[in-house]
């Protein structure tokens, strides 16, 4: 069997970015693995171009989009300045290797770039490339993008989005678009190590930033807390949120059991979570959430709103669907964990089993099965 050669474009890689960034990381390592594929991606770099081998078979090229501001989240200035860049670095590497096809992670930026490189491409959906997804992009959605995004996915070979949810999204644009749904993998970990603590822990891994609901957290942690000395919610990641967060969380006087840690390596962030009664993801908007999965992986049960595909991963046997900006809800989930210990056992074990199914191992396997039916095409 032959060597797929690939070119992937995506604006976000880690440490710029949030949930497709890690999902671009999280395939790219399982690229690595593999001996019957090669691939190019081409991403923004934080400073200077540079470029970084993985492996044999992986390399990514870094430009220099003059990022400044939050590494969360990119202005339009950036994502102007990718697609430029972007655009001349594609053609230049399509001149050099003979690529099976383009891989754009986003149907805008990403997805436009690809249309106009005169190569079959695939397209993946990530949330905020969908129109009407953020409801501060509305009137663009209604004017451009829309109109965009049908001519950008009528002309791909496929689309694939990250969720059912987001695939139901996307048909309000185009209801005839073919679609298919390749959720983001989790990195698996076969034995997790014992022991949760004594104290009842919640934990929150997701990005610092408003459309994740965390000021709902706080205030629904802060209504379970009460009258408790052995609990204590947790915060890892950075976000433009942490001051306004912080704030909420001083207004409360629950400083001394809302503790916000800050952007931690992952393996640290990995370590303190299989010790967690809980975790928390209370969006006003989601995809498919990296942080949603990996809290299943490590068998923590779930509470988290009806967005994007959450439904599709959390219910009863795991986890708890509370209503967006809803505190009593989130407080009422947590005394129900904290009440009855042998719950979160039951329902984190439910999680892990239901994680199991999208290693990143299996993820791999449906995007390179995509890839060889393009290239079989051709």
């Amino acid at each position: 069997m032959r060597k797929l050669k690939i070119l992937i474009l995506n604006y976000e890689y880690p440490p710029l970015g949030g949930g497709a960034a890690t999902a671009m990381r999280n395939l790219l390592r399982e690229y690595t693995k593999r001996d019957d594929i090669e691939v190019d991606l081409v991403t923004s770099s934080i400073g200077k171009y540079k470029e970084e081998h993985l492996s044999e078979n992986v390399c990514i090229y870094f430009l220099n989009i003059l990022k400044t501001g939050s590494l969360h989240s990119q202005s339009n200035f950036n994502l102007i300045t990718y697609s430029i860049l972007a655009n001349s670095k594609a053609k230049k590497l399509l001149k050099e290797k003979d690529y099976d096809l383009v891989h754009a992670f986003f149907g805008i930026p990403c997805g436009y770039i690809a249309m106009g490189l005169d190569k079959k491409y695939i397209v993946s959906l990530r949330g905020s490339d969908v129109p009407f997804y953020s409801k501060k992009y509305h009137l663009l959605d209604k004017l451009v993008f829309q109109h965009l995004s049908r001519k950008i996915w009528a002309n791909a070979e496929f689309v694939v989005a990250n969720s059912q949810g987001l695939k139901d999204l996307a048909h309000e644009t185009i209801p005839e678009q073919e679609i298919s749904v390749i959720y983001n993998g989790v990195e698996w970990v076969e034995e997790l190590p014992k022991g949760r603590g004594d104290k009842f822990v919640v934990v929150s891994t997701s990005r610092l930033m408003e459309r994740k609901g965390l000021d709902y957290l706080i205030r629904g942690f802060v209504k379970f807390a009460e009258g408790k000395d052995d609990v204590e919610l947790r915060f890892y990641g950075g976000g433009d949120q942490m001051e306004k967060l912080q704030s909420i969380t001083k207004e409360l006087n629950a400083e001394d059991k809302v503790i916000f840690f800050g952007d931690k390596q992952r393996e640290f962030v990995y370590k303190e979570m299989v010790r967690s009664s809980a975790f928390g993801l209370p969006s006003r908007n989601e995809g498919m959430s990296n942080s949603l999965l990996e809290a299943m992986a490590r068998a923590i049960p779930v509470i988290a709103t009806d967005v994007g595909g959450t439904k599709e991963l959390v219910d009863e046997t795991n986890g708890f669907i509370v209503e967006k900006e809803n505190s009593d809800q989130i407080a009422e989930a947590l005394e129900k964990l904290y009440q009855d210990r042998s719950l979160i056992e039951k329902m984190g074990q439910a999680g892990r089993e239901k994680a199991r199914s999208l290693s990143l191992e299996n993820i791999a396997d449906q995007y390179i099965k995509l890839y060889r039916k393009v290239a079989d095409d051709n």
